[in-house]
């Protein structure tokens, strides 16, 4: 998948300075970058690796963005606590936003990942690392499953953590791989290396209607949770919002003991089967007022069933008209518990989507700490993987898929965070600023 980088072929003298001011430390005096006297610098000094760069509504620009020039949080625009430093996109040619974006705040665009964590030295020269692996022209396999890259930089940004005898806070937009052994491989580095892992989906610390969070232990019997989640890339939001609450529930998480998916017609003589699923789904229907039927009316259904280890159940529902909404089933409550996260506030409606986000990676950039247990973000990755491999059974695609056993994803942990997600005001209808021209 390594796509050999374009860099511009002439450099304006800031960016010059933005790169030799650091790199060219070294080279000219002998002192390693990361030695140079700062004491001026209050901020953790982070490089950002993307794939692709080149909208107004792609991952980097909404997260990126955000930690160049601060972000909507709690009510009131909050600045940015960290510095960027480094910039590395693998598909360089067509991220001209990107281009744009860094030229004019001056920040260097390096050829490769390892110059962007090293600021072109030989060792480790920032605080923290944060990669937007989302967007771009990437083929998908036969599941459906979006090659990106994710892996492939992050291996590379290891390399350095282990030859440098250092590590520093790790930030993975969305799922950490499409592959389950890569997304495990991961994981499992930054237990190895000891560094703050986090990542997943904005849509748990999105605005919530009502404005509340489920209680640590909680006793959850089973939930559903529905969203737009037509793909892989979209599937992954729901799954990420479902583990934010279902890990929650009496005793912590317990890890998945299977995954399946089913997809056309069949989504319904599967709910009809399981009055759990159908109560929840019609809970959700008459809260939100939409007609009967609403639901299944939808063009093309699929379902995502989980279990987990302690007989917790799950549904995930490709749905319309909802945003993202959860319901769950309490023991000893008459009705079932809805939340969702509805509408985009603002004007450049998705671009203020991942507000939250932003905040949590200056967060752990900051305190060195994960913002919530890295295993929710192993298990939404390995959710979401085994739904795109459940549908296919000898190489070939079934609308029932089989149902998979994960052993494997035996996980347990307490959830200890209080609520994370954003509250207060909108962000006003003005238009965002960098400070250059649109």
């Amino acid at each position: 998948m390594e796509k050999k980088q374009a860099v511009p072929s002439l450099l304006t003298r800031r960016e010059m300075l933005g790169i030799t001011g650091i790199a060219g430390l070294t080279a000219l005096t002998g002192i390693k970058a990361d030695a140079a006297p700062r004491t001026a610098q209050v901020k953790p000094r982070i490089a950002c690796l993307v794939t692709y760069w080149g909208a107004t509504r792609s991952h980097a620009d909404w997260i990126i963005a955000k930690l160049m020039d601060g972000y909507w949080w709690q009510g009131a625009h909050t600045p940015s606590g960290i510095e960027v430093v480094s910039v590395y996109i693998h598909q360089f040619d067509t991220s001209l936003l990107g281009q744009k974006v860094c030229k004019s705040k001056n920040v260097p665009i390096f050829k490769t990942v390892g110059e962007a964590v090293t600021l072109g030295g030989k060792d480790l020269a920032v605080d923290g690392v944060v990669i937007v692996g989302e967007h771009g022209d990437y083929a998908t396999t036969l599941k459906g499953q979006w090659m990106l890259p994710r892996w492939w930089i992050y291996q590379q940004v290891i390399r350095v953590f282990e030859q440098s005898k250092r590590s520093v806070p790790v930030f993975n937009d969305k799922h950490l791989s499409y592959s389950w052994d890569e997304a495990k491989w991961m994981f499992d580095k930054s237990r190895e290396l000891n560094f703050p892992l986090t990542g997943g989906s904005s849509i748990p610390v999105h605005y919530r209607k009502p404005d509340i969070e489920i209680d640590i232990d909680t006793p959850i019997k089973a939930s559903v949770m529905l969203g737009g989640a037509p793909d892989e890339g979209a599937l992954f939001h729901c799954v990420d919002v479902l583990q934010a609450f279902v890990e929650r529930r009496k005793g912590g998480e317990t890890g998945v003991k299977s995954v399946q998916c089913i997809r056309g017609p069949e989504t319904w003589t599967w709910t009809e089967k399981n009055p759990w699923a159908a109560k929840l789904l019609e809970s959700v229907r008459a809260n939100m007022d939409l007609k009967p039927g609403h639901f299944q009316a939808i063009e093309k259904p699929n379902v995502c069933i989980v279990e987990y280890n302690d007989g917790t159940k799950a549904a995930i529902y490709n749905a319309r008209e909802v945003g993202w909404t959860y319901a769950a089933e309490i023991q000893g409550h008459k009705e079932p518990t809805i939340i969702s996260m509805l509408e985009w506030p603002g004007p450049f409606s998705q671009y203020h989507a991942s507000n939250s986000q932003p905040h949590w990676i200056v967060e752990t950039m900051v305190t060195k700490k994960e913002p919530f247990n890295a295993e929710r973000l192993l298990l939404s990755s390995g959710i979401t993987a085994f739904n795109m491999e459940s549908n296919w059974q000898n190489g070939v695609y079934s609308p029932v898929g089989r149902r998979i056993e994960t052993p494997f994803m035996n996980m347990t942990y307490r959830s200890t965070r209080g609520a994370q997600f954003n509250k207060g005001e909108r962000p006003p209808n003005v238009p965002y600023m960098r400070g250059f021209a649109e």
